[in-house]
């Protein structure tokens, strides 16, 4: 299938809000599932006879047990603070992507079934039946929602749009009209373990390579293991750092600053995966059988402390939900024998789990880290707030640490930082473009588009402060801008990992060899 031609956003000196163009993103929306990918999920394989019925149900069904979707679907003035706050709106000027608009997608329905007012004065409080044209625009319309909640800090009520994007994907699964790119992911990751279906043969492999590959270009023999029972550390990673750029440039930075603190670690075959799309699709219940993967890997591998690697919604889900879900943190139920178990292994010395950048952080601060900051001179670097990082997370235990961390990092390996513009930045960042469930070809015009504000942002410091490299720690992010950067005339390699930054510079500890040993004495013996 060609794809599909669309025009690029031009970048604007300052964003403003664009002159509405009402429909011009109405549409199919991304590649529906199929039966092979639903029905191991426990969703219907396709759109079921009595959908309408099913998914009143649902919602009901939703409301009662997420009080905050009741709240939110409630409380909504149409004050208008929100409507020009969304990257998708900006990019594209289709009035549905105003997040007020596209929560009264599903507002209005819960509307008709759900209140007074809406059961016997539709018209008047804009109550409408769920019809085949108002589902087709809910399957289209939240899947042009990243669900990165920008809309939510400028909120005066706190709406939190993500909330109902997910319970919408959760009722349209529920009636059999999943997305294909989200759904196959999950059955890989639930099954092999990652979102790649990477199997464990393949997996030792690459990780093998990649030790050959890390000792021969920097002369130290940093490991890259898997499967080490009674290491103290698992990390939980993103797939995407096994084997594709700039990923991977950030996983040899893990495994360097391991080495240079003589930390035993590892990863797991069995859930080699810290992304967890249950949550782009709004199910707990697949969020926690991802989440219990890991519980066991931690489990049968004895580790005493859990990490995750460089992604922002892996990140969210464990900082938020693993607690709950698993038992990794401190919310575990006491009669969940598991997690009381795994409460018992764990060195709550340690935060658990723990972000990679806190654990580096840490190193720096206490002078366990060495780095030569010219290696990484001919870069001038940039920040991007990956989303769920900056809005639902927090780092190292002090207000806005998930801001100040990373900066700290970076400016402790090199030389030139320049934040972009305030208004665009910290938890006012600006989506990539790609997240929530939508860094798939078939949406490349939103995702486009929704670039637009991070690239405008992001030119205007190329522009006057010669900002040549931009550092995320969220794998969709890097994904995505390797996708549309070259869009908007930036090199597609300015991408890089916080890690990757962290990799040119450390300065490693070498082996002795037996050379080495022979010239100490020499030296010994001569003085």
């Amino acid at each position: 299938m060609a794809a599909k031609e669309f025009d690029i956003p031009e970048l604007p000196t300052y964003i403003e809000i664009p002159e509405l163009n009402p429909g011009v993103m109405e549409g199919e929306g991304p590649f529906k599932s199929v039966a092979e990918f639903q029905n191991p999920l426990g969703f219907p394989g396709e759109k079921i006879e009595n959908w309408k019925e099913v998914a009143i149900e649902k919602m009901g069904e939703l409301k009662s047990k997420y009080r905050s979707v009741q709240v939110f679907l409630d409380s909504c003035v149409k004050c208008g603070a929100c409507t020009d706050k969304c990257h998708y709106f900006l990019g594209s000027s289709d009035p549905k992507n105003m997040p007020v608009a596209r929560q009264d997608l599903f507002r209005s329905v819960y509307r008709r079934h759900f209140t007074f007012a809406g059961k016997y004065f539709p018209k008047l409080v804009g109550a409408k039946e769920l019809d085949d044209d108002m589902l087709d625009d809910w399957y289209n319309y939240f899947h042009q929602c990243s669900q990165c909640r920008r809309c939510s800090v400028f909120c005066p009520y706190g709406i939190d749009t993500a909330e109902i994007s997910m319970a919408a994907r959760e009722v349209l699964d529920a009636v059999g009209v999943g997305q294909k790119y989200c759904n196959q992911i999950l059955g890989k990751a639930l099954t092999v373990g990652n979102n790649l279906g990477l199997p464990e043969p393949a997996l030792r492999d690459t990780l093998l390579d990649l030790e050959e590959e890390v000792e021969e270009d920097f002369g130290a023999p940093v490991k890259y293991p898997l499967d080490q029972k009674g290491a103290e550390i698992l990390l939980i990673t993103p797939s995407a750092d096994f084997f594709a750029e700039p990923h991977i440039d950030g996983l040899i930075g893990y495994g360097k600053v391991f080495y240079q603190d003589g930390v035993s670690w590892t990863m797991s075959s069995y859930a080699s995966e810290g992304a967890n799309f249950g949550m782009f699709i709004g199910s707990y219940d697949i969020m926690r059988k991802a989440a219990l993967r890991i519980r066991k890997a931690a489990l049968d591998l004895e580790v005493s402390r859990v990490m995750v690697g460089e992604c922002g919604h892996a990140w969210r889900v464990a900082y938020s939900f693993w607690n709950t879900l698993s038992g990794v943190g401190a919310g575990a139920q006491s009669s969940d024998e598991y997690a009381s178990k795994l409460q018992n292994q764990l060195d709550h010395r340690y935060p658990q789990p723990q972000h990679i950048i806190e654990y580096t952080h840490d190193l720096i601060q206490r002078g366990k880290l060495n780095f030569d900051k010219s290696e990484n001179d001919d870069r001038t670097v940039t920040f991007h707030d990956s989303c769920n990082v900056a809005r639902a997370t927090n780092m190292g235990g002090i207000q806005g640490g998930q801001f100040i961390l990373p900066r700290d990092v970076i400016k402790a390996v090199c030389n030139n930082y320049v934040d972009m513009e305030r208004s665009t930045i910290k938890e006012s960042t600006f989506c990539c473009g790609g997240g929530g469930g939508l860094l798939t070809d078939d949406l490349m015009e939103i995702r486009v588009k929704g670039a637009m504000p991070r690239m405008q942002a992001l030119k205007q410091v190329e522009k006057n402060e010669g900002v040549n490299t931009l550092a995320a720690i969220c794998a969709i992010c890097k994904s995505q801008f390797s996708k549309v950067l070259p869009k908007f005339d930036f090199d597609p390699y300015m991408i890089v990992s916080v890690h990757q930054l962290v990799s040119a510079a450390i300065i490693l500890d070498k082996p002795q060899t037996e050379a080495d040993d022979a010239e100490i004495a020499e030296e010994a013996e001569t003085e």
